[in-house]
C-alpha cells in the first residue's frame, strides 16, 4: 500500500486550498487503497471573504489550523515532515498555494516558495519519487525545479499569460484540458490544471483523479 503526502494550504479556493480538488484528491487516493499523510505549514494567512470575494483587512488565520478542517485534524506541520516519510506527494491547487506556500500570487516569477515546502519539493525529486500538482500548484514546483536548473515538464492549463510565467522559470509549458494531465516520467512529476479550465466540479474530478492514478502507478 502506497504512503502518499498531500499538502494543504489552508480552507477555500480565494485564501487556502481549493476544497473540491482537495476532496477529491483524497477521495481518489483512498479508493485506490493509498495511505494518506496530510501536511501544511504552521504560518499565518491573510484572510478572504469567500461570500463577497474581497479580502478581510486586518483578518489573519493560520495554515496548518485551517487545512485541519480538511484533513478532520488528521494533519501534520509540513517542517516535520521529510520525503521519506511517504512514497509520493501532491499538492491541490487553490490561491493558498500561490498565497501560502508561495507567492507567486504577489510576485508572479519572482516569487518565493515556502522554504519547507521547497526542502520537500527537492527531496522527493533527489528520491526520485513521484510528485503531483494541481491547478496553480505547478507554478511552485516551476520555481523550485527552475532555480535547482532542473529540465522539466508541466501544465497549468491553456492560459498563454500564466504558462508563459512558468516558461521564465525554467519550465516546458505544455497546454492540457481539464480532463486529462501531463506527466514528465523522466522526473516522475504530474500536473493538471483543474479549475484553471474546469467549469465544473466533475469536469475538475476527471482530471484530477487521473493526474492521481498516474502518480500512484509511478510509485
Amino acid at each position: 500500500m502506497a504512503k502518499v503526502g498531500v499538502v494543504l494550504a489552508g480552507c477555500g479556493v480565494y485564501d487556502g486550498s481549493e476544497i473540491h480538488e482537495a476532496v477529491v484528491t483524497l477521495l481518489t487516493l483512498d479508493r485506490a487503497g493509498a495511505e494518506i499523510v496530510c501536511m501544511a505549514p504552521n504560518i499565518e494567512q491573510g484572510v478572504v471573504n469567500h461570500l463577497t470575494g474581497e479580502q478581510a483587512e486586518g483578518s489573519s488565520r493560520n495554515v496548518l489550523e485551517e487545512a485541519a478542517r480538511i484533513a478532520r485534524g488528521q494533519i501534520s506541520d509540513i517542517a516535520q515532515v521529510k520525503a521519506s516519510d511517504f512514497d509520493a506527494l501532491i499538492i491541490p491547487g487553490g490561491f493558498g498555494a500561490a498565497k501560502n506556500l508561495c507567492t507567486f500570487a504577489f510576485k508572479g516569477p519572482d516569487c518565493e516558495v515556502n522554504a519547507d515546502v521547497a526542502r520537500l519539493i527537492r527531496e522527493v525529486i533527489a528520491a526520485k519519487k513521484p510528485l503531483g500538482a494541481l491547478c496553480i500548484a505547478p507554478a511552485l514546483v516551476s520555481k523550485v525545479l527552475g532555480e535547482d536548473k532542473l529540465p522539466h515538464r508541466l501544465t497549468i492549463g491553456t492560459d498563454p499569460a500564466t504558462a508563459e510565467a512558468l516558461t521564465s522559470m525554467g519550465s516546458t509549458h505544455v497546454d492540457c484540458s481539464p480532463r486529462d494531465c501531463v506527466v514528465d516520467e523522466a522526473n516522475k512529476l504530474v500536473t493538471t490544471p483543474a479549475y484553471m479550465l474546469a467549469g465544473s466540479i466533475g469536469e475538475a474530478a476527471d482530471g484530477i483523479e487521473k493526474a492521481v492514478k498516474a502518480v500512484l502507478e509511478l510509485v
